[in-house]
């Protein structure tokens, strides 16, 4: 299985050769979504790298959350378009905590 991944539009393409790979992410705009609620930011980027520890769909894909009751929340994702679900599932999820 392959463990990096560059971009080819929004679809993953495994990526054998290291440097290769390592001058790709080095200017790769990665960004899926970046949305700040108040102090607290939600992001989506693409990692280039597998974070599937085991058997399954490769996860390239994370959305996290950083500060607010949230703080830390991380979810993976195997395509963009699930990556753009889910961003937006994470940005809903702090607006409904946010203060009115």
């Amino acid at each position: 299985m392959a463990h990096l991944y560059t971009l080819r539009g929004h679809k993953p393409v495994p990526c054998a050769d290291v440097l290769e790979w390592g001058r790709w992410i080095e200017s790769a705009d990665r960004h899926v979504g970046s949305d700040y609620l108040g102090t607290i930011h939600v992001s989506t980027v693409f990692l280039g790298l597998n974070h599937q520890f085991g058997n399954g769909r490769p996860m390239l894909f994370e959305t996290m959350i950083f500060g607010g009751p949230l703080d830390q929340y991380t979810e993976r994702y195997s395509t963009w378009d699930e990556a753009e679900a889910g961003h937006r599932r994470a940005v809903n999820m702090m607006r409904e905590r946010m203060p009115a």
